[in-house]
Protein backbone atom coordinates (compact mmCIF):
# COMPACT_ATOMS: atom_id res chain seq x y z
CA UNK A 1 0.00 0.00 0.00
CA UNK A 2 1.40 3.39 -1.01
CA UNK A 3 1.84 6.22 1.45
CA UNK A 4 2.39 9.94 1.29
CA UNK A 5 6.05 11.01 1.23
CA UNK A 6 7.43 14.02 3.05
CA UNK A 7 9.27 16.71 1.14
CA UNK A 8 12.63 15.28 2.21
CA UNK A 9 11.62 11.75 1.21
CA UNK A 10 10.53 12.97 -2.23
CA UNK A 11 13.84 14.79 -2.65
CA UNK A 12 15.84 11.69 -1.75
CA UNK A 13 13.90 9.62 -4.26
CA UNK A 14 14.65 12.23 -6.91
CA UNK A 15 18.33 12.02 -5.97
CA UNK A 16 18.25 8.24 -6.33
CA UNK A 17 16.72 8.62 -9.79
CA UNK A 18 19.51 11.04 -10.78
CA UNK A 19 22.15 8.63 -9.50
CA UNK A 20 20.68 5.75 -11.47
CA UNK A 21 20.40 7.94 -14.58
CA UNK A 22 24.12 8.68 -14.20
CA UNK A 23 24.88 4.95 -14.09
CA UNK A 24 25.52 4.83 -10.33
CA UNK A 25 24.02 1.82 -8.56
CA UNK A 26 22.33 3.08 -5.38
CA UNK A 27 22.42 -0.43 -3.84
CA UNK A 28 25.54 -2.39 -4.91
CA UNK A 29 26.01 -5.96 -3.74
CA UNK A 30 29.09 -5.83 -1.48
CA UNK A 31 32.12 -3.92 -0.22
CA UNK A 32 35.37 -5.25 1.21
CA UNK A 33 36.02 -3.82 4.70
CA UNK A 34 39.56 -4.03 6.08
CA UNK A 35 39.30 -1.85 9.19
CA UNK A 36 36.72 -0.50 11.62
CA UNK A 37 36.66 2.86 13.32
CA UNK A 38 37.52 2.35 16.99
CA UNK A 39 40.21 -0.28 16.48
CA UNK A 40 41.70 1.76 13.62
CA UNK A 41 41.88 4.92 15.76
CA UNK A 42 43.33 2.99 18.71
CA UNK A 43 46.06 1.31 16.65
CA UNK A 44 47.14 4.31 14.56
CA UNK A 45 50.52 5.82 15.49
CA UNK A 46 52.23 8.77 13.83
CA UNK A 47 55.62 7.06 13.93
CA UNK A 48 54.44 4.03 12.01
CA UNK A 49 51.77 5.43 9.72
CA UNK A 50 51.61 9.21 9.46
CA UNK A 51 52.38 10.15 5.83
CA UNK A 52 54.63 13.15 5.38
CA UNK A 53 58.21 13.66 4.42
CA UNK A 54 60.01 11.70 1.74
CA UNK A 55 61.45 8.46 3.11
CA UNK A 56 58.94 8.67 5.98
CA UNK A 57 56.59 5.82 6.96
CA UNK A 58 54.34 4.40 4.27
CA UNK A 59 50.70 5.50 4.70
CA UNK A 60 48.29 2.98 6.16
CA UNK A 61 45.79 2.17 3.43
CA UNK A 62 42.34 1.09 4.51
CA UNK A 63 38.87 0.27 3.26
CA UNK A 64 36.06 1.30 5.60
CA UNK A 65 32.30 1.48 5.31
CA UNK A 66 29.43 2.95 7.26
CA UNK A 67 26.79 5.62 7.50
CA UNK A 68 27.38 9.34 6.93
CA UNK A 69 26.37 11.00 10.21
CA UNK A 70 27.51 14.61 9.66
CA UNK A 71 29.48 16.60 7.08
CA UNK A 72 31.10 19.99 6.63
CA UNK A 73 31.40 21.09 3.00
CA UNK A 74 34.16 23.65 2.45
CA UNK A 75 34.50 24.44 -1.24
CA UNK A 76 36.90 21.98 -2.86
CA UNK A 77 37.22 19.80 0.25
CA UNK A 78 34.93 18.42 2.94
CA UNK A 79 34.94 16.43 6.15
CA UNK A 80 32.28 13.99 7.28
CA UNK A 81 31.89 11.47 10.08
CA UNK A 82 31.43 7.85 9.10
CA UNK A 83 29.71 5.57 11.63
CA UNK A 84 30.31 1.83 11.60
CA UNK A 85 29.67 -0.93 14.13
CA UNK A 86 32.46 0.34 16.41
CA UNK A 87 31.77 4.08 16.37
CA UNK A 88 32.73 7.19 14.40
CA UNK A 89 35.77 8.10 12.31
CA UNK A 90 36.34 11.30 10.34
CA UNK A 91 36.73 11.14 6.55
CA UNK A 92 38.44 13.85 4.48
CA UNK A 93 37.18 14.24 0.91
CA UNK A 94 38.96 16.40 -1.70
CA UNK A 95 37.54 17.23 -5.11
CA UNK A 96 40.75 16.50 -7.02
CA UNK A 97 41.12 13.00 -5.55
CA UNK A 98 37.80 11.76 -6.95
CA UNK A 99 36.67 11.15 -10.56
CA UNK A 100 35.98 14.34 -12.49
CA UNK A 101 32.63 15.84 -11.56
CA UNK A 102 31.94 13.32 -8.79
CA UNK A 103 32.62 15.70 -5.90
CA UNK A 104 30.36 18.52 -7.11
CA UNK A 105 27.67 16.44 -8.79
CA UNK A 106 27.38 13.37 -6.57
CA UNK A 107 28.98 14.00 -3.18
CA UNK A 108 27.69 17.53 -2.63
CA UNK A 109 24.30 17.24 -4.36
CA UNK A 110 23.09 13.65 -4.32
CA UNK A 111 24.42 12.20 -1.07
CA UNK A 112 22.77 12.84 2.31
CA UNK A 113 23.24 12.27 6.00
CA UNK A 114 22.22 8.67 6.63
CA UNK A 115 23.53 7.30 3.31
CA UNK A 116 25.84 4.29 3.62
CA UNK A 117 29.14 4.63 1.77
CA UNK A 118 32.40 2.79 1.29
CA UNK A 119 35.76 4.59 1.47
CA UNK A 120 39.20 3.53 0.26
CA UNK A 121 42.13 5.71 1.22
CA UNK A 122 44.91 6.26 3.74
CA UNK A 123 44.91 7.22 7.40
CA UNK A 124 46.41 10.43 8.74
CA UNK A 125 46.14 12.76 11.71
CA UNK A 126 44.74 16.24 11.12
CA UNK A 127 46.30 19.41 12.51
CA UNK A 128 43.58 19.25 15.20
CA UNK A 129 44.88 15.83 16.19
CA UNK A 130 41.98 13.73 14.91
CA UNK A 131 42.74 10.39 13.25
CA UNK A 132 40.99 10.51 9.85
CA UNK A 133 40.74 8.68 6.54
CA UNK A 134 41.77 10.59 3.41
CA UNK A 135 39.33 9.32 0.77
CA UNK A 136 40.80 8.28 -2.57
CA UNK A 137 37.66 6.39 -3.57
CA UNK A 138 34.08 6.92 -2.40
CA UNK A 139 31.24 4.55 -3.35
CA UNK A 140 27.55 4.78 -2.43
CA UNK A 141 26.48 1.47 -0.86
CA UNK A 142 22.89 2.26 0.13
CA UNK A 143 20.81 5.37 -0.47
CA UNK A 144 18.73 6.25 2.62
CA UNK A 145 15.25 7.28 1.52
CA UNK A 146 14.18 8.46 4.97
CA UNK A 147 16.10 11.15 6.88
CA UNK A 148 17.55 10.37 10.28
CA UNK A 149 16.27 12.34 13.30
CA UNK A 150 17.49 15.90 13.69
CA UNK A 151 21.22 16.54 14.07
CA UNK A 152 22.23 18.25 17.30
CA UNK A 153 25.45 19.78 18.52
CA UNK A 154 26.72 19.56 22.08
CA UNK A 155 30.16 20.23 23.56
CA UNK A 156 31.54 20.79 20.09
CA UNK A 157 30.40 17.37 18.87
CA UNK A 158 27.76 16.82 16.20
CA UNK A 159 25.51 13.83 16.76
CA UNK A 160 22.00 12.49 16.33
CA UNK A 161 19.74 11.85 19.30
CA UNK A 162 16.40 10.19 19.74
CA UNK A 163 14.80 10.82 23.12
CA UNK A 164 11.17 9.87 22.48
CA UNK A 165 10.67 6.37 23.89
CA UNK A 166 7.75 5.60 21.62
CA UNK A 167 9.95 6.27 18.59
CA UNK A 168 12.94 4.41 20.06
CA UNK A 169 11.13 1.18 20.91
CA UNK A 170 9.13 1.02 17.67
CA UNK A 171 12.02 1.94 15.39
CA UNK A 172 14.89 0.25 17.21
CA UNK A 173 16.86 0.24 13.97
CA UNK A 174 16.95 4.05 14.09
CA UNK A 175 17.56 4.05 17.84
CA UNK A 176 20.67 1.92 17.31
CA UNK A 177 21.93 4.21 14.57
CA UNK A 178 21.62 7.46 16.49
CA UNK A 179 22.17 6.45 20.13
CA UNK A 180 25.62 4.97 20.83
CA UNK A 181 24.64 4.16 24.43
CA UNK A 182 21.88 1.89 23.17
CA UNK A 183 24.32 -0.07 21.03
CA UNK A 184 26.58 -0.48 24.07
CA UNK A 185 23.66 -1.70 26.19
CA UNK A 186 22.98 -4.57 23.81
CA UNK A 187 26.66 -5.39 23.41
CA UNK A 188 26.86 -5.57 27.19
CA UNK A 189 23.80 -7.80 27.33
CA UNK A 190 25.41 -10.13 24.79
CA UNK A 191 28.66 -10.24 26.80
CA UNK A 192 26.63 -10.99 29.93
CA UNK A 193 24.93 -14.00 28.31
CA UNK A 194 28.26 -15.23 26.96
CA UNK A 195 29.74 -14.88 30.44
CA UNK A 196 26.89 -16.88 32.00
CA UNK A 197 27.22 -19.60 29.38
CA UNK A 198 31.00 -19.91 29.77
CA UNK A 199 30.67 -19.96 33.59
CA UNK A 200 28.21 -22.86 33.44
CA UNK A 201 30.16 -24.71 30.75
CA UNK A 202 33.31 -24.53 32.87
CA UNK A 203 31.37 -26.07 35.74
CA UNK A 204 30.63 -29.03 33.48
CA UNK A 205 26.90 -28.43 32.97
CA UNK A 206 25.35 -29.39 29.65
CA UNK A 207 23.47 -26.82 27.58
CA UNK A 208 20.28 -28.34 26.13
CA UNK A 209 17.16 -27.31 24.22
CA UNK A 210 13.60 -28.13 25.25
CA UNK A 211 10.27 -27.59 23.47
CA UNK A 212 8.82 -24.11 23.12
CA UNK A 213 5.51 -25.66 21.99
CA UNK A 214 4.13 -27.84 24.77
CA UNK A 215 0.98 -29.97 25.11
CA UNK A 216 0.84 -29.14 28.86
CA UNK A 217 2.26 -25.86 30.11
CA UNK A 218 3.93 -25.81 33.52
CA UNK A 219 6.88 -24.81 35.65
CA UNK A 220 5.43 -21.47 36.76
CA UNK A 221 2.22 -19.75 37.73
CA UNK A 222 1.18 -17.82 34.62
CA UNK A 223 -1.39 -17.67 31.84
CA UNK A 224 -0.08 -19.25 28.63
CA UNK A 225 -0.38 -18.31 24.99
CA UNK A 226 -2.50 -20.94 23.22
CA UNK A 227 -2.25 -22.15 19.63
CA UNK A 228 -3.45 -25.11 17.59
CA UNK A 229 -1.59 -27.74 15.60
CA UNK A 230 -3.63 -28.42 12.48
CA UNK A 231 -2.10 -31.75 11.41
CA UNK A 232 -2.53 -33.34 14.84
CA UNK A 233 -5.71 -31.38 15.60
CA UNK A 234 -4.54 -30.60 19.13
CA UNK A 235 -4.07 -27.49 21.26
CA UNK A 236 -0.53 -26.45 22.13
CA UNK A 237 0.89 -23.82 24.46
CA UNK A 238 3.96 -21.61 24.27
CA UNK A 239 6.09 -22.54 27.25
CA UNK A 240 5.89 -20.40 30.36
CA UNK A 241 9.02 -22.05 31.82
CA UNK A 242 11.59 -24.73 30.92
CA UNK A 243 11.52 -26.43 34.31
CA UNK A 244 9.54 -29.62 33.86
CA UNK A 245 11.39 -30.69 30.71
CA UNK A 246 14.79 -29.95 32.22
CA UNK A 247 13.96 -32.03 35.29
CA UNK A 248 12.93 -34.90 33.00
CA UNK A 249 16.55 -34.83 31.83
CA UNK A 250 17.76 -35.11 35.43
CA UNK A 251 15.58 -38.23 35.70
CA UNK A 252 17.32 -39.47 32.56
CA UNK A 253 20.75 -39.29 34.17
CA UNK A 254 22.07 -35.91 32.99
CA UNK A 255 23.36 -34.60 36.31
CA UNK A 256 23.64 -30.93 35.36
CA UNK A 257 21.67 -29.23 32.56
CA UNK A 258 20.85 -25.65 31.66
CA UNK A 259 18.98 -23.75 28.96
CA UNK A 260 18.98 -20.09 27.90
CA UNK A 261 15.72 -19.64 26.08
CA UNK A 262 12.63 -17.56 25.38
CA UNK A 263 9.59 -18.07 27.58
CA UNK A 264 6.12 -16.61 27.03
CA UNK A 265 3.48 -15.46 29.52
CA UNK A 266 0.13 -14.05 28.51
CA UNK A 267 0.03 -11.21 31.01
CA UNK A 268 0.18 -7.44 31.27
CA UNK A 269 2.89 -5.07 30.13
CA UNK A 270 4.95 -2.91 32.47
CA UNK A 271 8.45 -1.53 32.93
CA UNK A 272 9.38 -4.95 34.36
CA UNK A 273 7.29 -7.32 32.25
CA UNK A 274 7.31 -8.28 28.58
CA UNK A 275 5.20 -11.26 27.43
CA UNK A 276 8.22 -12.69 25.59
CA UNK A 277 11.32 -12.82 27.75
CA UNK A 278 14.62 -14.67 28.21
CA UNK A 279 15.36 -17.12 31.00
CA UNK A 280 18.32 -19.18 32.08
CA UNK A 281 17.30 -22.30 33.97
CA UNK A 282 19.79 -24.67 35.61
CA UNK A 283 19.24 -28.03 37.35
CA UNK A 284 21.98 -29.91 39.20
CA UNK A 285 21.53 -33.36 40.73
CA UNK A 286 22.48 -34.19 44.32
CA UNK A 287 22.43 -30.52 45.39
CA UNK A 288 19.99 -28.37 47.39
CA UNK A 289 18.95 -24.72 47.63
CA UNK A 290 21.71 -23.83 50.12
CA UNK A 291 24.31 -24.94 47.59
CA UNK A 292 22.47 -23.08 44.83
CA UNK A 293 22.58 -19.81 46.81
CA UNK A 294 26.36 -20.06 46.88
CA UNK A 295 26.44 -20.70 43.12
CA UNK A 296 24.20 -17.70 42.37
CA UNK A 297 26.48 -15.42 44.41
CA UNK A 298 29.49 -16.72 42.50
CA UNK A 299 27.79 -16.46 39.09
CA UNK A 300 26.47 -12.90 39.46
CA UNK A 301 29.68 -11.60 41.03
CA UNK A 302 31.58 -13.17 38.12
CA UNK A 303 29.32 -11.56 35.51
CA UNK A 304 29.44 -8.11 37.13
CA UNK A 305 33.23 -8.25 37.30
CA UNK A 306 33.43 -9.41 33.68
CA UNK A 307 31.33 -6.46 32.49
CA UNK A 308 32.59 -3.70 34.80
CA UNK A 309 36.02 -4.78 36.01
CA UNK A 310 34.65 -5.01 39.56
CA UNK A 311 31.62 -6.58 41.27
CA UNK A 312 29.89 -3.21 41.60
CA UNK A 313 27.35 -1.45 39.37
CA UNK A 314 25.59 1.89 39.48
CA UNK A 315 21.83 1.42 39.28
CA UNK A 316 20.01 4.74 39.39
CA UNK A 317 20.93 6.44 42.65
CA UNK A 318 22.26 3.23 44.17
CA UNK A 319 25.70 1.66 44.03
CA UNK A 320 25.03 -2.07 44.16
CA UNK A 321 27.76 -4.46 45.26
CA UNK A 322 27.55 -8.11 44.23
CA UNK A 323 30.53 -9.09 46.35
CA UNK A 324 29.91 -12.25 48.37
CA UNK A 325 28.33 -13.09 50.79
CA UNK A 326 24.81 -11.69 50.28
CA UNK A 327 22.26 -11.16 53.02
CA UNK A 328 19.87 -14.09 53.63
CA UNK A 329 16.51 -13.70 55.39
CA UNK A 330 13.41 -15.97 55.60
CA UNK A 331 10.30 -14.64 53.87
CA UNK A 332 8.07 -14.45 56.96
CA UNK A 333 10.80 -12.70 58.94
CA UNK A 334 11.23 -10.12 56.18
CA UNK A 335 7.47 -9.47 56.08
CA UNK A 336 7.30 -9.08 59.86
CA UNK A 337 10.18 -6.58 59.81
CA UNK A 338 8.33 -4.39 57.31
CA UNK A 339 4.69 -4.77 58.40
CA UNK A 340 4.81 -5.85 62.03
CA UNK A 341 2.66 -8.91 61.19
CA UNK A 342 3.84 -12.49 61.72
CA UNK A 343 1.96 -14.36 58.98
CA UNK A 344 3.37 -17.84 59.64
CA UNK A 345 0.67 -20.41 60.33
CA UNK A 346 -2.28 -18.05 59.85
CA UNK A 347 -5.48 -19.19 58.14
CA UNK A 348 -6.58 -17.89 54.77
CA UNK A 349 -9.24 -15.74 56.47
CA UNK A 350 -6.70 -14.17 58.84
CA UNK A 351 -4.31 -13.47 55.96
CA UNK A 352 -7.11 -11.85 53.94
CA UNK A 353 -8.04 -9.63 56.89
CA UNK A 354 -4.45 -8.47 57.35
CA UNK A 355 -4.03 -7.89 53.63
CA UNK A 356 -7.11 -5.67 53.57
CA UNK A 357 -5.91 -3.81 56.68
CA UNK A 358 -2.68 -3.12 54.82
CA UNK A 359 -4.64 -1.62 51.94
CA UNK A 360 -4.41 -4.48 49.44
CA UNK A 361 -7.22 -5.71 47.21
CA UNK A 362 -7.95 -9.30 48.18
CA UNK A 363 -10.47 -11.31 46.16
CA UNK A 364 -12.03 -14.71 46.66
CA UNK A 365 -9.83 -16.45 44.06
CA UNK A 366 -6.65 -15.73 46.03
CA UNK A 367 -5.33 -18.57 48.18
CA UNK A 368 -3.12 -18.19 51.25
CA UNK A 369 0.10 -18.25 49.27
CA UNK A 370 -1.11 -15.60 46.82
CA UNK A 371 -2.09 -13.25 49.66
CA UNK A 372 1.29 -13.68 51.35
CA UNK A 373 3.01 -13.02 48.05
CA UNK A 374 0.96 -9.84 47.50
CA UNK A 375 1.97 -8.54 50.93
CA UNK A 376 5.61 -9.39 50.28
CA UNK A 377 5.55 -7.77 46.84
CA UNK A 378 4.01 -4.56 48.13
CA UNK A 379 5.92 -3.99 51.37
CA UNK A 380 9.20 -5.92 51.21
CA UNK A 381 10.49 -6.46 47.68
CA UNK A 382 10.74 -2.79 46.58
CA UNK A 383 12.92 -2.00 49.61
CA UNK A 384 15.54 -4.67 48.93
CA UNK A 385 18.21 -2.82 46.95
CA UNK A 386 21.42 -4.65 47.80
CA UNK A 387 21.52 -8.36 46.83
CA UNK A 388 19.34 -10.30 49.28
CA UNK A 389 18.18 -13.90 49.35
CA UNK A 390 14.61 -14.30 50.57
CA UNK A 391 14.24 -17.91 51.71
CA UNK A 392 11.69 -20.45 52.91
CA UNK A 393 8.37 -19.77 51.17
CA UNK A 394 4.94 -21.16 52.05
CA UNK A 395 4.17 -24.49 50.43
CA UNK A 396 0.98 -23.09 48.82
CA UNK A 397 3.10 -20.66 46.80
CA UNK A 398 5.65 -23.22 45.62
CA UNK A 399 4.06 -26.35 44.13
CA UNK A 400 7.33 -27.62 42.62
CA UNK A 401 9.64 -27.12 45.61
CA UNK A 402 10.66 -29.68 48.22
CA UNK A 403 9.16 -29.34 51.69
CA UNK A 404 11.39 -27.66 54.27
CA UNK A 405 13.45 -30.17 56.21
CA UNK A 406 12.77 -28.53 59.60
CA UNK A 407 9.82 -26.08 59.38
CA UNK A 408 6.30 -27.39 58.62
CA UNK A 409 4.28 -25.56 55.97
CA UNK A 410 7.33 -24.18 54.19
CA UNK A 411 9.46 -25.23 51.22
CA UNK A 412 13.15 -24.87 50.46
CA UNK A 413 13.00 -22.02 48.03
CA UNK A 414 14.78 -18.71 47.62
CA UNK A 415 14.53 -15.65 45.43
CA UNK A 416 17.37 -13.19 44.91
CA UNK A 417 16.06 -9.62 45.12
CA UNK A 418 18.28 -6.82 43.81
CA UNK A 419 17.37 -3.23 43.05
CA UNK A 420 13.86 -3.85 44.37
CA UNK A 421 13.06 -6.66 41.91
CA UNK A 422 13.42 -10.43 41.78
CA UNK A 423 16.16 -11.58 39.43
CA UNK A 424 16.19 -15.30 40.19
CA UNK A 425 14.19 -18.06 41.82
CA UNK A 426 15.42 -21.45 43.02
CA UNK A 427 14.34 -24.59 44.90
CA UNK A 428 15.42 -27.78 46.43
CA UNK A 429 13.32 -29.58 43.83
CA UNK A 430 10.35 -31.73 44.81
CA UNK A 431 11.10 -35.32 43.75
CA UNK A 432 8.38 -37.24 45.62
CA UNK A 433 5.87 -38.12 42.87
CA UNK A 434 2.92 -38.57 45.26
CA UNK A 435 3.57 -35.23 46.98
CA UNK A 436 3.93 -33.63 43.56
CA UNK A 437 0.58 -35.07 42.45
CA UNK A 438 -1.15 -33.68 45.54
CA UNK A 439 0.39 -30.24 44.86
CA UNK A 440 -0.82 -30.34 41.24
CA UNK A 441 -4.28 -31.31 42.44
CA UNK A 442 -4.29 -28.34 44.84
CA UNK A 443 -3.33 -26.10 41.92
CA UNK A 444 -6.16 -27.61 39.90
CA UNK A 445 -8.63 -26.66 42.64
CA UNK A 446 -7.29 -23.09 42.64
CA UNK A 447 -7.80 -22.97 38.88
CA UNK A 448 -11.38 -24.17 39.29
CA UNK A 449 -11.91 -21.41 41.87
CA UNK A 450 -10.89 -18.76 39.33
CA UNK A 451 -7.07 -18.53 39.51
CA UNK A 452 -6.10 -18.38 35.81
CA UNK A 453 -2.40 -18.70 36.68
CA UNK A 454 -2.61 -21.96 38.62
CA UNK A 455 -0.63 -24.88 37.18
CA UNK A 456 -2.06 -27.72 35.14
CA UNK A 457 -1.54 -31.39 36.04
CA UNK A 458 1.26 -32.87 33.91
CA UNK A 459 0.78 -36.64 33.94
CA UNK A 460 3.91 -37.34 31.90
CA UNK A 461 6.04 -35.35 34.33
CA UNK A 462 4.54 -37.32 37.23
CA UNK A 463 5.35 -40.53 35.37
CA UNK A 464 8.95 -39.37 34.99
CA UNK A 465 9.20 -38.71 38.73
CA UNK A 466 7.92 -42.23 39.42
CA UNK A 467 11.05 -43.56 37.74
CA UNK A 468 13.06 -41.68 40.37
CA UNK A 469 14.69 -38.23 40.31
CA UNK A 470 17.71 -37.70 42.55
CA UNK A 471 17.84 -34.79 45.02
CA UNK A 472 18.16 -31.74 42.77
CA UNK A 473 18.69 -28.00 43.02
CA UNK A 474 16.97 -25.86 40.38
CA UNK A 475 17.44 -22.22 39.40
CA UNK A 476 15.77 -19.73 37.07
CA UNK A 477 17.47 -16.41 36.28
CA UNK A 478 15.63 -13.61 34.48
CA UNK A 479 18.15 -12.55 31.85
CA UNK A 480 16.29 -9.32 31.03
CA UNK A 481 16.06 -8.30 34.69
CA UNK A 482 19.76 -9.04 35.21
CA UNK A 483 20.62 -7.06 32.07
CA UNK A 484 18.66 -4.10 33.44
CA UNK A 485 20.87 -4.12 36.54
CA UNK A 486 24.11 -4.54 34.65
CA UNK A 487 23.34 -1.69 32.21
CA UNK A 488 21.57 0.74 34.58
CA UNK A 489 18.36 0.40 32.56
CA UNK A 490 15.06 1.10 34.27
CA UNK A 491 12.62 -0.35 31.76
CA UNK A 492 12.72 -3.90 30.43
CA UNK A 493 12.11 -2.39 26.98
CA UNK A 494 15.58 -0.85 27.16
CA UNK A 495 17.24 -4.29 27.22
CA UNK A 496 14.96 -6.09 24.72
CA UNK A 497 15.73 -5.18 21.13
CA UNK A 498 12.15 -5.48 19.91
CA UNK A 499 9.74 -5.33 22.90
CA UNK A 500 6.05 -5.97 22.45
CA UNK A 501 4.14 -2.68 22.25
CA UNK A 502 0.55 -1.61 21.95
CA UNK A 503 -0.68 -0.67 18.45
CA UNK A 504 1.01 2.45 17.09
CA UNK A 505 -1.96 4.66 17.92
CA UNK A 506 -0.86 4.49 21.57
CA UNK A 507 1.20 7.59 22.31
CA UNK A 508 3.26 6.42 25.30
CA UNK A 509 4.38 2.79 25.69
CA UNK A 510 5.11 3.45 29.38
CA UNK A 511 1.59 4.77 30.03
CA UNK A 512 0.14 1.35 30.76
CA UNK A 513 -1.22 -0.06 33.96
CA UNK A 514 1.17 -2.48 35.62
CA UNK A 515 -1.19 -5.42 35.35
CA UNK A 516 1.44 -8.15 35.32
CA UNK A 517 1.24 -10.38 38.35
CA UNK A 518 4.17 -11.12 40.63
CA UNK A 519 6.01 -14.09 39.17
CA UNK A 520 5.03 -17.56 40.23
CA UNK A 521 7.18 -20.53 41.16
CA UNK A 522 9.62 -22.02 38.74
CA UNK A 523 11.22 -18.92 37.31
CA UNK A 524 11.43 -15.22 37.88
CA UNK A 525 9.34 -13.05 35.63
CA UNK A 526 10.46 -11.25 32.55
Amino acid sequence: MSRDYTEQELRRREERAELEAAGIDAYPHSWSVTHRSASLIASFTDEEHQPGEENGPAPLRVSVAGRMMSRRIMGKASFFHLQDAEGLIQVYVRRDDLPEGFYNTVFKRLLDIGDIVGIEGFVFRTRMGEVSVHAERLVLLAKALRPLPVVKEQDGQVYNEVTDKEFRYRQRYVDLVVNPKVRETFRKRARMITGIRSFLDEKGYLEVETPALQPVYGGAAARPFTTHHNALDMPLFLRIADELYLKRLIVGGLDGVYEIAKDFRNEGLSRFHNPEFTMMELYVAYRDYDWMMDLVEELVEHVATLLNGMPVVQFGDHEISFKRPWKRIPMFEAIQERTGHDLYGLSREELARIGKELGLEIDSSMGSGKIIDEIFGEFVEPNLIQPTFITDYPVELSPLAKRHRTTPGLVERFEAIIGGKEICNAFSELNDPDDQRSRFEAQDRLHAAGDDEAMAIDEDYLRALEYGMPPTAGLGVGIDRLAMLMTDSHSIRDVILFPLLRPEATEDPEATEDTAETEGPGAPGQ
